[in-house]
């Protein structure tokens, strides 16, 4: 008897806790979003404009529980302002556009560096030694809840959003690609089928590697055939800053995007 009565408060305190996250979800995103950010969003996101009226309102909602929600880090010097936070939660934010208000749930700081940084990371070598390498980078993202971002090359991406060039794009489709898991270029599927997400995606994939091998021209960045995690950052930064030459040149691929961010860019680009 005692043990069922405890089982019952668990869950009734489970579902009051639930109930709480919803109701304080809801009045984060529908506080009125300051004019002043709304500045920064338009002079910093050019597709922003291009945006359906109700899109727009969402996609405030979305920056107002990521800056609730996310802690930003300056690193090297760099001060933190509104006009870096909102930048990079602008962004972020439009992969989730038409995803529901989950925002990266797994994620907690976004570490930003003025510019490229440099990390250092252990190698294994073929006769069991092991090696460190250092790499310059604009963006990484780690699996314990960290995204980080050169600041010189998030403004530098978002300046023309049509070269199929954003590192925050890609590192935040690393962040989806890891909610299925692991990084492994399929993230949580909601309404595409596996089995055709690994089809198109497998033989896309071998294309861009075969044309890369024999320097063929290609619509996506060749840092794609790097892994399957890397083709499908690539491919989103590509669907979403140049999507009438994805769909061109790649129209199943362009699809199955398509279907799963809800969504068709080339709409914002004519």
């Amino acid at each position: 008897m005692v043990a069922a009565m405890v089982l019952v408060l668990i869950v009734v305190l489970i579902l009051l806790f639930m109930y709480w996250v919803i109701w304080r979800d809801r009045l984060i995103r529908n506080r009125p979003f300051l004019s002043a950010w709304r500045a920064i969003l338009e002079a910093n996101l050019p597709i922003y404009s291009a945006l359906p009226g109700e899109d727009q309102h969402r996609l405030q909602q979305l920056i107002n529980l990521f800056m609730a929600k996310k802690r930003f880090v300056g690193c090297g010097g760099l001060q933190i302002s509104d006009e870096i936070r909102i930048t990079i939660a602008a962004q972020a934010c439009l992969l989730l556009l038409r995803q529901g208000w989950s925002v990266y749930p797994k994620l907690y700081s976004v570490l930003v560096y003025p510019y490229g940084f440099k990390v250092k990371h252990e190698e294994s070598q073929l006769d069991g030694t092991v090696s460190r390498t250092g790499k310059n980078l604009s963006g990484e993202s780690w699996s314990n809840g960290k995204v980080i971002l050169s600041w010189d090359d998030v403004t530098s991406g978002v300046a023309d959003f049509t070269d199929g060039r954003n590192v925050v794009l890609h590192e935040f489709a690393h962040q989806l690609d890891t909610e299925s898991g692991s990084a492994n270029g399929a993230p949580l599927l909601r309404r595409n089928s596996y089995q055709t997400w690994a089809q198109v995606f497998t033989k896309n994939f071998k294309d861009l590697q075969w044309r890369s091998q024999h320097h063929h021209k290609t619509v996506m960045d060749e840092y794609g055939t790097t892994n399957p995690a890397e083709f499908f950052a690539v491919a989103t930064e590509t669907f979403f800053e140049k999507p009438q030459q994805l769909y061109r040149k790649r129209p199943k691929l362009y699809q199955q995007l398509s279907q799963y961010y809800q969504i068709d860019p080339r709409q914002w680009h004519q």
